[in-house]
């Protein structure tokens, strides 16, 4: 009898997130008798999860089994597939700190998950733990392959290629099929008759081609579109959250001439050019959200309440397709049956303007091999140039933890381009300081803070 593929959640008490991934996986036949292991470090959410699980098994009908684990080790025994999402420190107290602290020196953030101060903050609590998962991974279950869902995607893949080039993984995020869907609804067209090819850095990778299929079956370049309806202001339509109108993504659209598959809110704290201290006017006219992410945690904190609630209570669990990549990578690498996705791997002259060792993210395909990325060549140089901002980032970030280099993480901030923009380089060396002592016992304990570091 064929075996049945055994999944491991690193993290499930992120339980909306893994009922979604679980709630894919359990409509593909192959992997509808699949044991779910669920691990985290929290009993209540543990528990919270389990029952969402079983009453999913329930609902659909399947032979799927779910099991708990507060150990990491033991939950990855086996494993076929790894699924690893959760936050280190979570809302409070580390991304408030994130947040508050760089306020203090004028210096404004909208999401601070994957770039800037907060992101290399973060950085730098979330690797040490992903390390301690590859390193579980190679003594349990060698084979298996890490999907990572955890922020900040471009450094935790980098860092993981970096120290545990043997681990199989990829990082997914859905910000790719998400903008295109976007996109097709700003023009009023079908998403099924749209094709795109995407490819940078998660959170700055832009569409190279952006088509729509036509009768005859060719395909009709859909930017001179989009730009048109900017300017005409008939896009972008109003999204799902009024805070964030999506117009920093547009205006680089006009600037670039490439549109970039992460939200506005998200890239306005990439680039040097939309949050100014004195220049209210450039944040009233993009819709530019301030201190965004919080008001997201502390909307999910209230919403999972009377979610939880919901579900222990409920009888059924309906389940609706995600847009997350994970079911179809473990459908395609367990039947062989190919797929295409877009996911964050090592990118090995993929992309050739990039630098070798970075984490790019581009289309890969997927089945019973593993998942291969498919080359690029050279992206246009303006984009290249934009995305070596954000690398420069990365790969300091990433240095610092692998040497144990405490002043790389100084010089990470320093070519952050928000942060080097607003403040001098006294300022950035202090703030550095100030976020090291504030996060404390979270950092690694080579990153925490001694005395006042002075430039040399």
């Amino acid at each position: 009898m064929a075996r049945n593929p055994r999944i491991t959640f690193i993290g499930a008490g992120s339980t909306v997130f893994m009922k979604n991934i679980v709630g894919d996986v359990l409509q593909r036949p192959a992997l509808s008798g699949a044991t779910i292991a669920l691990m985290d470090i929290n009993p209540q959410r543990l528990e919270e999860s389990a029952i969402v699980v079983n009453k999913l098994i329930a609902t659909l009908g399947v032979k799927a089994k779910a099991e708990t684990y507060s150990d990491q080790r033991k939950a990855l025994s086996g494993a076929d597939f790894v699924v690893v999402a959760f936050q280190i420190g979570g809302y409070e107290p580390c991304t408030v700190t994130d947040f508050e602290v760089p306020k203090k020196y004028g210096l404004r953030q909208t999401i601070a998950d994957t770039l800037g101060v907060g992101g290399i903050m973060r950085g730098l609590r979330t690797v040490p733990h992903l390390w301690t998962i590859c390193e579980d991974m190679l003594v349990v279950c060698p084979e298996a392959i890490m999907l990572q869902y955890v922020n900040p995607m471009a450094i935790n893949t980098w860092a993981i290629a970096e120290k545990y080039p043997q681990i199989k993984q990829v990082g997914l995020c859905h910000s790719v099929q998400g903008t295109a869907m976007e996109l097709a609804h700003d023009l009023d067209l079908p998403y099924e008759e749209i094709r795109y090819r995407s490819a940078g850095i998660n959170h700055m990778a832009f569409y190279l081609k952006f088509e729509h299929r036509q009768p005859d079956g060719s395909y009709r370049d859909l930017y001179p579109d989009l730009v048109r309806a900017y300017r005409e202001g008939r896009a972008p339509k109003p999204g799902w959250n009024p805070r964030c109108p999506n117009k920093v993504r547009y205006e680089m659209l006009t600037r670039l001439g490439y549109f970039v598959t992460e939200s506005s809110e998200h890239f306005a704290e990439y680039t040097p050019y939309f949050i100014k201290d004195g220049r209210p006017d450039l944040i009233e006219k993009y819709g530019i959200p301030l201190d965004e992410y919080p008001k997201r945690c502390i909307e999910q904190i209230e919403h999972w309440k009377g979610q939880a609630e919901a579900y222990r209570s409920a009888d059924r669990i309906e389940v609706e397709q995600s847009r997350e990549y994970a079911s179809s990578i473990m459908n395609s690498v367990w039947t062989g049956e190919p797929s295409v996705i877009y996911g964050n791997v090592r990118n090995n002259g993929c992309i050739t303007s990039l630098p070798f060792d970075c984490a790019a993210e581009l289309p890969c395909l997927v089945d019973a091999s593993g998942i291969q990325p498919t080359y690029i060549g050279d992206l246009p140089p303006q984009l290249t140039a934009l995305i070596r901002t954000n690398i420069n980032v990365q790969q300091l970030t990433v240095r610092a933890m692998i040497t144990e280099n405490r002043e790389h993480i100084y010089h990470a901030a320093m070519m952050d381009p928000h942060t080097a923009a607003e403040l001098d380089l006294d300022q950035i060396w202090s703030l550095v300081d100030d976020l090291l002592a504030a996060h404390g016992d979270w950092l690694p304990a080579w990153a925490r803070a001694r005395k006042k570091t002075q430039a040399a």
